[in-house]
């Protein structure tokens, strides 16, 4: 007996509730409700799995999501980490799908997959083509009710290692990367389920055992505890009968009763401090205890965080920022979770400052925003980008399955969406002055402060020190788990579940029709026509970027994205900043390698009123000097914060190394600390007036509005916008390596090594380039290379292992990359090393054949989003490719034979002339690379220059 009950998710209903804000008119919204109204429909299984079905037939994919009432907030101290660390059991092996074959089976049906845990909750999905709907269902269900007698220690004690150096990575080798484990235990008691991180206690994933897994899941990973949410391309009938053959006959589990909320307060203000062995800038950061979701105080907190720190017209910016420079960036937000609240706030001070002066001027912030009332139109800006917000959430059949998920674990209902843009409606300045009162002014609250190793000075005063427990780097020592060969037993099922179901025929490949256009001013324009959501995506794209700069002022064009998005000759920066607020729009400018880019995201009602501000920032920028030494000052602060971090070094020496120091990309896009403090208005005026021309520029345009509104609304551009030649500049490579070289950078006490491998190979252009890819795929070009299974999933040194190539116009590198356990550094070297070397012996059939399905079906899910369509056309323009040129690209994949795969690994892969880079700690690690058959073995520092080994402390 299947319980139905049918509801109307109604997307349309966020402009009527918002409609106010855009004036429309009765028809208009009225047309818009026609347009936008989605159906899903919500029942539940006699054994308590709740499924939800939203169809969306606008492309030929599906989207399974299984999100599970389990997150680390179900844990108990001493056993802390078991949701994560179970998320990833999942992906290993159950009784009808062997060890490793989930991820392979996904990706050689075109499909991409993961998992997520947070504190609250755990989710898994997939997204395919929907011929292979069946097969992901097989899939899901045989881990839900057919994995735990597949769990054995040596499986277990893998991924124990995986989910150690994920912790290593990204907390421990990470500037501020303690900062939440400290301001949870203070804010949080001991036995309350917020006290932990989801990660977990090294110590506790440590001891967790096999019997503790088994015990976790059979009471959190039943059916009556999950929420299945299937969107995209399918029909209702065929879908539930394969939900009832998979799912329907899986048994209960323990009741899982819910969480009641369990908000905190706290007696007396908490002060900690913590040196931080990656941070060369002080951190402070603020926590008051607020509130649970979805209650009236957490959405005005919500509204709260961004009127204090959002924006130039924000109290802590203009305090911090403007008036006392103490910082380049400031945040405050709300973050209410399922059974508690914390308001947050965050401030990575400039380099040198006192956190003291950071604390007094976060109080006299507080002042300035009692003193200045909030107006109607502070608190409307705010809503106006709620709207755009929704609509890019769910873009893509997997945003309808995560909102509709987390909607009905939450609050019950799919819909809920409905009444929580009313509860965002309804906030008032009334309603956030009173929470700040409520919550935040003269109330007590955590504060840690973290400083540079050896800068105690910098800490606020009468702070505590934290108990932050740092690993040990040890020796590596191989554990041999003995491994049980027994067979597996089975449980019972209805039908054969080791019977594979067969896909039948992948959708066949659709390139969206996409129009073209070059302007009076030789601007070149590129469309698609897109009607599914009321949104436009674009982007303007001027060829040069960093290609452009001189050495001596190294910078510049990095600087130039900045001060243009401060003002325009009629507007102030603040004012430029509001009307943009106002539409509910998106305008960002950034610098890449090769081209300075503005994109945009906007309604289609207000993309003629988003290009008027395009117009502006680009043909009459402000050039204001007080912005040029604000933005100065943060990028020299940021390029300070980058030097400890080990990811940045890695990638600042790798291209030091490639590109030599005769090639502008041996030199960071941001500059140097000497070469920005350098930089005047002058140079930034001189640079614009050189290098923006429509003649090097590309628009492409994404969205619901056709060529002809299009072109219209770029007449302004196309009139005022006069061309003149601009001479991209090119620069002579090094000779091609003869050697294999070790470098290796010193980051003294470093929890994980980054290892970066390679050398020149060859531009995008290149006839060779895209086959080259296709060659890599099996190598290390997703989950399933060997280079990640082989570190990853079999020897448990990493996170994650990749190869690949990066070619642009500019020739790129081949490379290699892995960040891995401090004590595994040599052997990840070696492996990496070894594998390259072996893969130009060849792969086999049945690899080809899995590069072949895994790249060419993937193509379904190419053509769904905005973004994924502009990604598109800027590939067209940069490269001057075919409209069409993704199906030139699928021939060269049906192509491709084992001695051709052969050829191009002989062709493009040559350990023994590479360079092998580690980040890492030189005192452990160096010593051991000296007599491992490198052709020479050097010790540089962070500026890729060669140094003694006296300079290293061993």
């Amino acid at each position: 007996m299947i319980n139905q009950k049918r509801n109307l998710f109604i997307v349309a209903g966020f402009s009527v509730l918002l409609s106010f804000l855009s004036c429309k008119t009765d028809t208009e919204t009225a047309e818009a409700n026609d347009k936008l109204s989605v159906e899903f429909e919500k029942y539940e299984l006699e054994n308590g799995l709740q499924v939800v079905l939203h169809q969306d037939h606008s492309d030929p994919i599906v989207s399974l999501a299984i999100q599970y009432g389990v997150g680390s907030n179900r844990e108990k101290t001493g056993r802390t980490g078991f949701a994560h660390l179970f998320e990833h059991m999942l992906f290993q092996e159950s009784e009808n799908v062997p060890q490793d074959q989930f991820f392979k089976k996904i990706q050689d049906a075109g499909g991409t997959l993961n998992g997520g845990t947070w504190k609250d909750g755990t989710i898994y999905y997939e997204v395919v083509p929907n011929n292979a709907l069946e097969m992901v269902m097989w899939l899901e269900s045989d881990r839900m009710g057919y994995l735990i007698n597949t769990v054995t220690e040596a499986a277990f004690y893998n991924q124990q290692e995986v989910v150690q150096n994920e912790k290593r990575q990204r907390v421990d080798n990470n500037p501020y990367g303690h900062t939440n484990w400290v301001l949870d235990k203070a804010l949080y008691p001991e036995s309350h389920p917020y006290n932990w991180q989801v990660i977990g206690e090294l110590v506790d994933l440590q001891n967790a055992t096999v019997e503790d897994v088994k015990e976790f899941y059979d009471k959190y990973y039943g059916p009556n505890n999950a929420t299945l949410v299937l969107a995209g391309d399918f029909k209702t009938e065929d879908a539930k009968a394969l939900v009832e053959k998979y799912f329907g006959e899986i048994k209960r589990r323990q009741e899982v009763a819910p969480l009641k909320p369990q908000p905190v307060t706290l007696a007396e203000t908490k002060r900690l401090y913590h040196e931080d062995n990656f941070a060369t800038a002080p951190q402070l950061n603020m926590v008051w205890p607020t509130l649970q979701q979805y209650t009236d105080d957490a959405y005005a907190l919500d509204f709260l965080g961004q009127l204090l720190s959002q924006g130039k017209k924000a109290p802590m910016y203009k305090v911090l920022v403007q008036e006392k420079e103490l910082t380049s960036r400031v945040g405050a937000y709300n973050n209410s979770q399922e059974i508690a609240g914390e308001f947050h706030i965050s401030v990575t001070a400039n380099s040198g400052k006192n956190l003291a002066d950071v604390e007094a001027a976060i109080f006299e912030s507080f002042k300035k925003f009692e003193t200045e009332s909030i107006t109607d139109q502070d608190v409307e800006r705010i809503k106006a980008g709620l709207e755009t917000s929704f609509y890019n959430g769910i873009s893509s059949v997997l945003g309808k399955s995560f909102q509709l998920a987390q909607y009905n674990v939450f609050a019950g209902d799919p819909g809920f969406i409905t009444q929580d843009i009313e509860n965002i409606k309804a906030v008032t300045k009334e309603d956030i002055i009173r929470v700040y009162n409520t919550y935040i002014k003269d109330k007590p609250y955590v504060m840690t402060s973290f400083v540079p190793k050896g800068k105690l000075d910098l800490a606020t005063a009468d702070s505590e020190i934290a108990a932050v427990v740092e690993e040990e780097i040890k020796e590596n020592v191989e554990v041999a788990v003995e491994e049980h060969n027994s067979e597996v037993v089975k449980t019972p099922s209805a039908f054969d579940r080791s019977v594979e179901p067969s896909q039948g025929a992948s959708p066949s490949l659709k390139i969206p029709a996409s129009w073209a256009n070059t302007l009076g001013n030789n601007m070149k324009v590129m469309g698609i026509e897109q009607t599914e959501l009321p949104l436009v995506n674009f982007s303007l794209i001027i060829d040069g970027g960093h290609l452009m700069d001189s050495f001596d002022k190294n910078g510049v064009a990095n600087l130039m994205t900045d001060i243009m998005m401060e003002g325009t000759a009629t507007k102030t920066p603040e004012q430029l900043e509001e009307e943009i607020e106002l539409l509910g729009a998106s305008i960002n400018m950034y610098t890449s390698r090769e081209a300075i880019t503005i994109q945009g995201n906007t309604l289609v009602r207000n993309f003629e009123k988003t290009m008027k501000l395009v117009e502006e920032i680009l043909l009459e920028p402000r050039w204001d000097e007080e912005e040029l030494k604000r933005i100065k000052l943060s990028t020299i602060n940021g390029i300070k914060r980058s030097a400890a971090n080990p990811n940045v070094v890695a990638n600042n020496v790798t291209n030091k190394l490639l590109y030599g120091d005769k090639h502008i990309f041996a030199y960071p896009t941001s500059g140097t600390e000497a070469s920005v403090e350098s930089i005047t208005m002058d140079d930034l005026k001189a640079f614009y007036d050189k290098n923006f021309s429509p003649s090097v520029s590309r628009f492409h345009i994404v969205g619901n509005i056709d060529q002809n509104t299009t072109l219209s609304v770029l007449k302004g551009l196309e009139t005022k916008w006069a061309s003149k030649d601009v001479v991209i500049p090119t620069f002579p490579l090094p000779e091609d390596r003869d050697k294999a070289s070790l470098y290796f950078v010193d980051i003294p006490n470093a929890k994980q090594s980054v290892i970066n491998i390679g050398y020149l190979s060859m531009a995008r252009t290149d006839p060779d380039y895209f086959a080259a890819t296709v060659m890599n795929y099996k190598l290390g070009g997703s989950f399933s290379g060997n280079v990640n299974l082989i570190l990853r999933e079999e020897k448990g040194y990493t996170y994650g292992a990749r190869t690949g190539f990066s070619g642009t116009k500019v020739k790129g590198s081949f490379g290699a990359s892995s960040s891995v356990r401090t004590n595994t550094t040599y052997e990840s070297v070696m492996i990496f090393k070894e594998e390259i070397e072996k893969y130009k012996e060849g792969i086999s059939q049945e690899d080809l054949d899995f590069t072949k399905n895994a790249l060419i079906k993937s193509n379904a899910r190419g053509f769904e989003t905005q973004s994924s369509l502009l990604r598109m056309l800027q590939n067209i323009t940069a490269y001057d490719l075919p409209a069409d040129y993704i199906a030139g690209e699928e021939r060269i994949i049906e192509g491709m034979t084992l001695e051709q795969h052969k050829a191009l690994a002989n062709k493009y892969l040559d350990a023994s002339k590479m360079g092998y880079l580690v980040i890492g700690d030189a005192a452990t690690q160096f010593a051991r690379f000296k007599d491992a058959g490198f052709d020479e073995v050097k010790l540089l520092d962070k500026n890729a220059k060669e140094v003694e080994l006296l300079d290293v402390k061993m």
